[in-house]
């Protein structure tokens, strides 16, 4: 069975996005995992849960290729922000923006409190012959974001 019909102008496809960090260059992840927010909650006497009220923080994965110098550069630098001595930047501001199939921005997030709290470089092996592209892969955890 096919499904037919006619992709509306308003379609998001998941490879038309833009992620930025402010005082960051541009970045080009190849890869951004979901943005996703809960909220904490508890369990009462009587076994029913409820909101904690309060957000709670979460991590995005990202990755870019490792031969984006200038980018990594940054990356680490932002990393190294982090460790200690951890400098008063070492939190920022990110933009997520989604575009529709026309090239118009259909959705954007902003999130506060990014930083970078893991760099994981690719695995080496001799016997790819394939050539695969080596990608560093950074978690950044998020305190909150906001649709703007």
């Amino acid at each position: 069975m096919t499904l037919k019909g006619i992709i509306q102008t308003s379609h998001i496809p998941i490879n038309k996005y833009e992620f930025s960090v402010e005082t960051l260059p541009a970045l080009i992840f190849t890869t951004v995992s979901g943005i996703e927010q809960e909220t904490g909650g508890t369990v009462l006497p009587d076994k029913t849960k409820v909101t904690g009220g309060e957000q709670e923080p979460f991590e995005l994965t990202c990755e870019i290729p490792l031969h984006h110098a200038a980018e990594i550069a940054a990356l680490e630098a932002w990393f190294a922000e982090g460790k200690d001595p951890v400098t008063a930047t070492y939190k920022k501001t990110g933009t997520m923006l989604y575009y529709n199939i026309n090239g118009v921005v259909a959705k954007s997030l902003s999130l506060a409190g990014v930083w970078v709290s893991k760099l994981k470089y690719p695995d080496a092996d001799m016997g790819n012959e394939e050539g695969e592209l080596a990608l560093l892969e950074v978690t950044l955890s998020v305190d909150d974001y906001a649709v703007i």
